[in-house]
């Protein structure tokens, strides 16, 4: 029952969210209630249609959406309702007709007014409302139309529901939970910085005087300060504690109520003690809460005073105690000064690596929690757990046709999806805590297996020699993250009638646990029964299955897996459309699962050594291939896509140059000899291909990376890619890549928002190339006369002769295709397995089928890795910590194991010291994770402090030989002796062994083993003997490595400063270790239709359509608070585009309310210090400062600054951003001095990773030089611009407009250091008066100072005049009539009059932005927000 307390309160705290919205100013109506639609399926504890769900929608699902906005957008109806609640005064509220009655009634118990209610319905002219019924069904609910709350007896569910929200709502200011990681909880600081700052804020406004607002920033976020403190990473450290409600509240001891006072209507009953010191005892009946008379060492239930009978116990104590009354008001107070944000449940529970030190307190309902029977929270069937299988299944059959559908689906595959998560978690803490017994408690305890909660749950080590020839326990350990990749490939396709298991992989404490639902009757016979698709032995035995078969056609389709024939035990041919591991079963419930996924994709052939099989040239020079300690290493299905991608442009592109070749011959008569130049070898690159090279050898001047390094090594490497395809096709690729090089480098930038469009694996006859060209055009850069060739192609397949053939034969060869007369490039995942036996494995297209994979490892290290070391050098991406890096490398498809190569690759370019130093700290961390491993699989729980304290002094302190703290001896000895007196062996904690091997452990030998990980794992020499040589060597802080060897095995500490400079005192005590949490990998289930729309409404936004963006990124929105609820990542992402938008758009106060939801939903859901919250930080800096709230802009800035420094340091291009945005307030405050320190070390940035001769260094030039003038230094001000002015010149020439103001800068500070100088003489002649009569510095102008800020922040604000407007216009239709520009043009142009009419005004009013011709690329567009 314990688990219907944590439903009601999930479901009262989710729904408050859209309650909160409706009363904040300039959140629109249809916001507020779609998040309160979002939450409906959350509360529904029967098994109503969105009580069950997992997965995500197909992509055919969402081109149509796509395709059809229009029809998308959901019709609601908002109308306002009186409530009439007991007690106290009606109030109104506005609801939408779209929301159930359950959403209302959570709404209520979250409202300060009626909280203090549980247990009441709803009536409506006295006919009680159905809970689960939508508004809009109800008969006669108008706008204006009364709803009373009615008082309901209480049950014993309704009554410990009762009790739980109490304790929820006293606890609600406690941050306990967030810090312990339970219940959903999570911790948000925004709220603290904003208060602090608005504090100074008010002040200013008060005085009206710039000087009043507080600037001063901390000592440890100034320029070139080597501190890293942790103290600040919490700001709520130093907040006062708040009053305690009661001191006791728990159950009594003289639970349950004996039989003959449950006759009288007694449920419970509570024990109380009052901030007084009164002890009440209280009685939970039918009708309410009373004090009985009750002591502890006697039971009297009869009431003590029946006039106190109430029927919340809030109301009670209240009455009780005149402390709870006050204390109680005042919590409430401060409750509703947080966000709506900060109170709701995150879908995913986060944890925090620091933590102060917290009181423990009393509480028995959390006791409850921990130690009663909850298996799972048994809120859909009290009394039962629930059957996760039948639930994820059941809500993938829902049905999808239309939007309503989806969302229906998509939000309970959501939901179920993220109820089973939690529960595997505390499943896997269970089993490796000890406390859940083995289902084969007998064997081994590594062998062990365990069943709880209908959850499955096996550890990572190799049992029964399953993966003996594959790498033993170390392949053990990493088939799950397989398995789990092939699971998320294969919902994302989303094929209807093909199952997967729902799948949680757990890392805790040394341990991989992972967790699976149940196939229904696969407990009940053995395995050689139940799998009747795929082999269980490798390959030595295979089945096949008709229907699997007809579903795995379609997976495999799109997935790119080939279909291939192997022979079975009894020399049969078997066609398989997997993997050979994958296992098909059917169960007891008809449903077709594919299980053991985890060579879902091909093999990674740089370390899989085959006896026989040649790498490329490149490849072997570097060191491929490589014995790797597990034989399970594959390709990630990104890179497969990309390769794909760039395959099928290339076959497009030969065979249109081929085709016009064959055209002009025809044309020409051209003779035999002309014929022969058509060769594939002599086709032209394109002039965008030739501009691009020549302005990277322009920009390598500026002292960037020296691009020949990078090109030249991609361009070379992938000369090769198909050259042992067929006996001419050498030639021709060194030709194919050189010209499509550029092109895939544009189409991997825009791949996801266009990705249906791309290539699905197929099959790509020679006839659907028109409509990839048309759908493809902007992302490969295809030229008109490739594209007329392409079409006249298609358009002659109707007469498809033999020079087509041929033409389509050369280009397939040149691209790798499998087949001759087609595009196919796929891949047999068993090509290369050792115990499968393949069907003629001697013939070409067997050769074929290998070759395709060693081209697409060839193509992650001579294109992808290049291309991200490429990507950092131009800036398109600056990862900051190691998450946002291996997220940038998993986009490309380049796997962690090649962050040597990375490595490497960024050592050769200065500008990219930040990518290397990053790089190797990631190494060194992930080294260190891996050592960890083994190393606390040894420790017995009794030592888990003391061994974790040792390990980071011997890690991270710079003592030589630290002495680690064991536990008191004689507790040791009698825990084993206890140990020994049970039967131990039956729980996983006889795993962790008494053995005190780890306190052996020294600096030497933990910096020895790293440096051999980072060897043998990373292929990468750390010449490093201690931290401190590593610290001096790349750089790298301590505190960074701290960070992430926390984040990455689960550790918590305790939030103080840390000396880990010392040689005397070890940095590290037990005491410093709080807890350890699970890391968790899941399956994300993804809106598709809010994503779909979401991605359309960006490329609205950069194709200048910005009020159709602004709608279409505001309805993914609606779409994705529908599926996903108020909170969820995703929603940051759409939460900054649109504040961003409305930033544009002249709306500061709407931009400044969604940015400052998305810095919290950031906080909540991905971290506190995450590099994504560093971001909306800096946004929300931005638009408070257009705001005039300098005070507040200042404090986000500096904590933005504070969190860059703490994850990598002052070095990084995301720091100069910082500092640039810090010196342009403070210089709009007056503060020149603070101003310049941080925008000279943004300049000293700037001109270390983008050249001294960059652009974004001739602005930092120009920012110093303002500041400079604004001091009176002209002469270092005149200086400063000389560089600017040099830089414009050489990069725009003298005419531009850029250079031109440059100059007249220039002029005016040169004509005011002679007014200096001459005031100056005057003052030695007239004295002080008339020198300063006549020369007055002034400051700049507000506006002035954000226009600059929007131009550093990549905001380009246009104002037009009517006559720019209609000259615009006349150019365009001027362009249509002469054949110049687009068809669709023409549509466009009264768009423009009428937009550009309504927007001209300057979005900010605060002065004009002029854009040059170079920068307003989109005539019709006003603003861009690049």
């Amino acid at each position: 029952m314990a688990g219907d307390f944590e439903m009601e309160n999930s479901k009262s705290e989710e729904r408050s969210q859209s309650e909160t919205k409706s009363d904040e100013p300039g959140t629109p109506p249809e916001q507020s209630d779609q998040a309160g639609n979002a939450n409906s399926d959350d509360d529904k504890g029967d098994k109503d249609a969105s009580s069950c769900c997992s997965d995500k929608d197909t992509k055919d699902c969402c081109e149509k959406t796509q395709n059809k906005p229009e029809n998308v957008l959901l019709s609601d109806k908002f109308f306002t309702v009186k409530i009439v609640p007991p007690g106290c005064d009606p109030f109104e509220l506005q609801v939408g007709s779209q929301e159930m009655v359950h959403e209302l009634h959570q709404l209520l118990m979250d409202k300060e007014e009626t909280c203090h209610r549980t247990c009441f319905t709803l009536q409506m002219d006295g006919n009680v409302l159905d809970n689960f019924t939508e508004l809009r069904n109800i008969e006669g609910l108008t706008d204006g139309s009364v709803i009373k709350v009615v008082e309901e007896p209480y049950t014993v569910r309704e009554a410990r529901i009762h009790v739980r929200h109490v304790r929820d709502l006293l606890k609600s200011q406690d941050p306990m939970d967030a810090y312990n990681g339970t219940d959903l909880q999570s911790l948000s600081f925004l709220s603290a910085v904003i208060i602090s700052g608005n504090e100074n804020q008010g002040r200013n406004k008060k005085t009206g005087e710039r000087d009043s607002v507080d600037c001063t920033p901390p000592d440890n976020i100034m320029p070139d300060s080597g501190e890293r403190p942790l103290l600040p990473l919490n700001p709520l450290v130093k907040e006062p504690k708040p009053p305690s409600c009661v001191q006791i509240f728990t159950t009594s001891g003289w639970n349950p109520p004996p039989g003959n006072r449950k006759m009288h209507g007694d449920l419970m009953y509570l024990y109380i003690v009052t901030v007084e010191n009164n002890a009440y005892h209280i009685t939970a009946s039918t009708r309410g809460f009373y004090i009985n008379r009750s002591t502890l060492e006697t039971f009297d239930p009869k009431a003590a005073e029946q006039k106190n009978l109430s029927h919340s116990l809030i109301e009670l104590l209240q009455k009780v105690s005149p402390a709870f009354k006050r204390n109680f008001a005042q919590m409430l107070k401060k409750r509703a000064l947080r966000h709506p944000l900060e109170r709701v449940l995150v879908p995913f529970q986060v944890y925090t690596w620091t933590s102060p030190q917290i009181d423990h307190t009393i509480d028995s309902i959390r006791a409850e929690d921990a130690y009663n029977s909850r298996l799972g929270y048994e809120e859909h069937i009290p009394g039962q757990t629930r059957d996760w299988n039948e639930e994820l299944q059941t809500t993938h059959d829902l049905p999808r046709k239309t939007l309503q559908e989806r969302i229906v689906r998509e939000r309970a595959m959501f939901k179920v999806q993220s109820d089973f998560v939690q529960a595997a978690i505390r499943g896997a803490m269970a089993v490796i805590d000890g406390n859940i017994m083995a289902i084969n408690p007998g064997e081994d305890s590594k062998m062990q297996m365990y069943i709880w909660n209908n959850i499955f749950f096996s550890l990572g080590f190799d049992v029964r020699d399953h993966y003996k020839d594959y790498g033993g326990d170390h392949a053990a350990f990493v088939a799950p993250s397989c398995d789990l990749q092939g699971v998320k490939a294969y919902n994302n396709i989303d094929i209807e009638g093909l199952y997967t298991l729902g799948t949680v992989v757990i890392d805790y404490r040394g341990y991989r646990v992972t967790a699976q639902s149940i196939i229904p009757g696969i407990l009940e016979r053995e395995q050689e029964e139940s799998v009747i698709y795929g082999s269980i032995d490798f390959g030595k035995t295979v089945a096949t299955d008709e229907k699997f078969v007809e579903l795995l056609q379609k997976s495999a389709q799109q997935l790119k897996i080939l279909p291939h024939k192997v022979l079975n035990e009894k020399n049969e041919e078997v066609e398989l459309y997997s993997s050979i591991e994958c296992k098909g079963i059917k169960g007891n419930d008809k449903r077709h699962y594919i299980l053991d996924l985890l060579r879902t994709f091909p093999p990674d052939l740089h370390y899989l050594p085959i006896e026989g099989e040649e790498l490329s040239k490149e490849a072997k020079e570097m060191g491929y291939p490589k014995n790797h300690r597990h034989k399970l290493s594959t390709l990630r299905q990104e890179l497969i896509e990309a390769f794909v991608e760039q395959r099928y442009v290339m076959f497009v592109r030969h065979a249109a140059y081929l085709l016009m070749g064959k055209q002009q011959q025809k044309k020409d008569n051209k003779t035999d000899t002309e014929t022969e130049l058509l060769e594939i070898q002599d086709i032209p690159i394109d002039e965008d291909d030739e501009e691009t090279e020549a302005n990277i050898k322009i920009n390598s001047t500026d002292g960037k990376l020296d691009n020949e390094s990078v090109h030249k090594e991609t361009d070379e490497r992938t000369e090769n890619d198909n050259v042992e395809n067929s006996a001419d096709s050498a030639e021709r690729t060194k030709e194919s890549h050189e010209e499509n090089n550029e092109e895939v480098s544009k189409e991997d930038n825009v791949k996801d928002a266009d990705k249906e469009k791309t290539v699905n694996g197929d099959v790509k006859p020679v006839n659907g190339i028109v409509d990839e060209i048309s759908s493809e055009k902007e992302k490969t850069e295809v030229s008109p006369e490739v594209e007329k060739a392409v079409k006249v192609l298609a358009d002659s397949m109707d007469t498809y002769d033999q020079n087509h053939q041929e033409i389509v034969q050369k280009a397939a060869a040149v691209t790798g295709s499998l087949s001759d007369t087609e595009f196919d490039v796929r891949f047999n995942p068993d090509v290369f397995s050792p115990g499968v036996k393949h069907v003629e494995p001697e013939n070409d297209y067997f050769r074929r089928q290998k070759q395709v994979i060693k081209d697409a490892a060839h193509f992650l290290i001579t294109h992808q890795i290049p291309l991200l070391v490429k990507d950092c050098h131009e800036h398109n991406i600056a990862p900051i910590d190691g998450l946002s890096l291996s997220e940038i490398m998993h986009q490309r498809g380049i796997n962690i194991r090649y962050l040597g190569k990375v490595a490497e690759l960024a050592a050769k370019a200065p500008t990219l010291s930040y990518l290397y130093k990053l790089t190797v700290s990631e190494i060194i961390s992930r080294s260190v994770k891996h050592l960890f491993v083994s190393y606390l699989q040894g420790v017995s729980p009794v030592n888990l402090s003391a061994s974790l304290s040792h390990f980071l002094n011997c890690y991270l302190g710079s003592v030589p030989s630290p002495q680690p703290q064991i536990a008191d001896e004689r507790l040791v000895n009698a825990h084993s002796k206890k140990k020994k007196n049970k039967k131990r062996s039956r729980y996983i904690s006889a795993l962790g062994h008494d053995s005190t091997a780890w306190s052996t452990l020294t600096p030497a030998e933990m910096w020895t083993n790293i440096k051999a990980e980072a060897k043998e794992y990373y292929m990468f020499d750390i010449d490093c003997e201690s931290v401190d040589s590593a610290v001096e060597h790349h750089h790298i802080q301590k505190i960074s490595l701290l960070r992430e060897f926390c984040l990455k095995v689960g550790v918590q500490i305790v939030l103080r400063e840390y000396n880990l400079d010392s040689k005397h005192k070890v940095a590290f005590n037990e005491d410093d270790i709080m807890n350890m949490f699970p890391v968790v990998k899941h399956v994300n289930p993804i809106a598709s239709d809010a994503y779909s729309f979401f991605q359309s409404g960006q490329a609205k936004v950069q194709q200048g359509y910005v009020k159709e963006g602004f709608e279409l990124i505001n309805e993914s929105l609606n779409l994705f608070s529908n599926v996903y609820g108020p909170m969820h990542p995703e929603f940051a992402a759409c939460l900054r585009s649109l504040a961003r938008l409305h930033y544009i758009m002249g709306e500061l106060n709407e931009a400044m309310e969604m940015q400052q939801k998305a810095v919290i939903m950031s906080e909540r859901c991905l971290g506190v210090d995450h590099p994504n919250t560093i971001t909306e930080y800096l946004h929300l800096a931005l638009y408070c400062t257009a705001g005039q709230q300098i005070a507040t802009a200042l404090k986000l800035l500096y904590r933005a600054r504070y969190l860059a420094l703490l994850l990598h340091g002052e070095n990084h291009p995301e720091v100069a951003l910082i500092d640039s945005n810090i010196g342009l307030v403070l210089q709009g405050v007056e503060e020149y001095e603070l101003s310049l320190k941080f925008l000279q070390k943004a300049l000293d940035n700037n001109i270390k990773f983008h050249g001294p001769k960059s652009m974004k260094t001739a602005l930092s030039y120009h920012l110093v030089a303002r500041v400079q003038s604004c001091k009176g230094d002209f002469r270092a001000g005149l200086q400063m611009e000389k560089e600017t002015y040099n830089i414009y010149k050489h990069h725009l020439g003298e005419e531009h407009d850029k250079t031109k103001q440059s100059l007249e800068c220039l002029r005016h500070l040169t004509q005011q250091a002679v007014n200096l100088q001459k005031a100056m003489n005057e003052l030695y002649k007239s004295g002080a008066k008339a020198a300063v009569s006549q020369f007055n510095i002034s400051p700049p102008p507000m506006n002035t100072v954000i226009e600059m800020m929007n131009i550093i922040n990549g905001i380009l604000i246009i104002s037009l005049s009517q006559k720019d407007i209609e000259k615009i216009a006349e150019e365009m239709e001027k362009d249509i009539s002469n054949g110049v520009g687009k068809k669709s043009d023409a549509l466009k142009i009264t768009e423009v009059k009428s937009s550009l009419q309504e927007e001209s005004p300057n979005a900010n009013g605060k002065g004009d932005v002029t854009s040059d011709k170079s920068e307003s690329q989109d005539i019709n567009s006003v603003a861009t927000a690049s």
